[in-house]
């Protein structure tokens, strides 16, 4: 039995989870790290806990398992994306916090580079919009802002990696400085047409080539691991950002097959196979997972801001429930919400709307209105918002000459909420199918390291380990649930400052 190693490392915490060879979970670990954040708008995370809690989940989960690093096959990477680590590369020292992807600080620069008119520029080469979310700019604020930065970097001293880069050059011992091309995508730097860092872009945002990391496909064998951390040397052979990650472990791939990951936000991303297509609907297009020898694969992408997060409002600001777990039962203990909307937009609002400046706002209440149909129209949120995305993503399939999604595939922790997934199947009148591992991230990296190392023969034959666990199929009549997304519109135009 093989045996494969996924280092899932997230935003608040570090994971390593052991899969066999029919992509079963034999052990898992997780450690949260600090959440560092210096002044409003700025989220920091040290580098060395990154690594240590990585390192650290890695051989407990082998010691649950029961395994050893030789009954390990290949380790796999999945990784927050965007936030950018830049480090010494003599003494492999970190000259600053890793800036994380929510951080807000690049947004100066990012409006200089909307009002010199380089919006399409930047989405015809990367897919994306300009934004702060993105590396691109906190690799200038820390070239700007670090002393003897800018010079050590034009001296060719310096690294630049997001986190799989940065677990990667630990892992090796400084002989690898690398990254796939769903990481490099998410760069705002990186061509994902032609599949290499643009010059064009490296200039407008004045960061030096000699910075970057070699990009590869996502399943590739990227070197070895220093032997003295497991007791042997293991083939690093699978990479892919969190989200693509999901996309590749849910078994999306081919054009049309769709995921939605419900977490603090919701990613959800519909691949769109080999040719690269622009959103018109206010979504990004970006790289999906490639495996060796297969040409560029690209996906449509939207981001819901508040997700899940929305139900730890209802438990930390509004007091409405003690614990998470309650919002299910609070929320089916009435028929309906009531004619209550719930816009979470605390931080604005993500695609297809894109309007930072949008704040959240509860509408349709009346007197006999309670703290259910709140928590029921606070459920409803998370569906809503994600209709809106598939929505746009099936215009944008129509207008390439494809076709709407059939089917939503779904993972992250809040798909174990029955009442939330029937939902968002009676608003999107296609099933929603909850597989029977919803570690699909973890998944993804495993299966992306075990076809570069022999364990699977290719994507056909992980297809068909894929299982649902349930399916959830709309009851709403479709006209009725036309109604109800209209409200939602509604509702948005509401919480918008225009």
């Amino acid at each position: 039995m093989a045996f494969l190693l996924a280092l899932d490392q997230g935003t608040s915490s570090s994971r390593s989870i052991v899969f066999d060879a029919h992509g079963h979970i034999v052990a898992m670990a997780q450690r949260e790290f600090r959440q560092i954040y210096p002044q409003p708008g700025w989220v920091e995370h040290d580098p060395f806990e990154i690594w240590q809690s990585q390192l650290d989940t890695a051989r407990e989960a082998l010691v649950k398992a029961g395994l050893t690093a030789r009954d390990i096959r290949a380790i796999g990477i999945t990784n927050q994306r965007e936030t950018t680590l830049v480090w010494n590369r003599r003494t492999g020292q970190p000259i600053h916090h890793a800036i994380v992807w929510q951080d807000r600080r690049g947004e100066p620069t990012c409006a200089r580079l909307r009002e010199q008119g380089l919006g399409e520029a930047f989405q015809r080469s990367t897919g994306l919009k300009i934004d702060a979310y993105f590396s691109a700019t906190k690799i200038r604020w820390i070239l700007d802002h670090v002393a003897g930065a800018r010079e050590a970097a034009e001296r060719g001293e310096l690294a630049f990696g997001t986190v799989d880069s940065w677990l990667m050059w630990q892992l090796t011992g400084g002989r690898v400085h690398a990254t796939d091309v769903t990481n490099a995508s998410r760069t705002m730097l990186f061509d994902i047409r032609q599949q290499q860092w643009d010059p064009a872009l490296l200039a407008y945002l004045q960061v030096p080539d000699s910075l970057l990391p070699q990009v590869l496909p996502s399943s590739h064998v990227y070197g070895e691991t220093d032997p003295a951390l497991f007791g042997t040397a293991l083939p690093i052979a699978g990479v892919a950002g969190d989200q693509q990650s999901a996309l590749f472990g849910q078994a999306c791939f081919k054009a049309g097959l769709a995921k939605n990951t419900y977490g603090t936000g919701c990613f959800m991303l519909m691949h769109t196979g080999a040719q690269f297509q622009p959103s018109h609907n206010g979504l990004l297009t970006t790289a999906a997972a490639q495996t060796a020898g297969s040409p560029a694969q690209y996906a449509f992408e939207g981001s819901v801001f508040i997700g899940g997060a929305v139900v730890q409002w209802l438990r930390d600001g509004l007091r409405a429930i003690q614990s998470s777990s309650e919002v299910q039962s609070l929320a089916e203990s009435v028929p309906d919400a009531g004619g209550v909307m719930f816009v979470p937009a605390f931080t604005g609002l993500g695609a297809p709307y894109w309007d930072a400046q949008a704040r959240g706002a509860i509408v349709g209440l009346t007197r006999g209105s309670t703290v259910a149909h709140i928590a029921r129209a606070a459920l409803e949120s998370i569906a809503f918002q994600s209709a809106a995305l598939l929505q746009a993503m099936g215009r944008d399939a129509v207008a390439a000459g494809g076709a709407p999604v059939s089917e939503l595939r779904v993972d992250g922790g809040a798909c174990v909420n029955d009442l939330l997934m029937q939902i968002q199947a009676d608003l999107l009148g296609i099933p929603v199918v909850r597989p029977q591992v919803i570690e699909t991230t973890a998944l993804g990296a495993a299966y992306l390291a075990g076809l570069a190392t022999g364990v699977w023969r290719d994507t056909d034959e992980l297809a068909g380990h894929w299982r649902a666990e349930r399916t959830f199929v709309p009851t709403l009549p479709r006209d009725r649930a036309e109604e109800r997304l209209a409200l939602w519109d509604r509702a948005v135009r509401q919480t918008t400052a225009t």
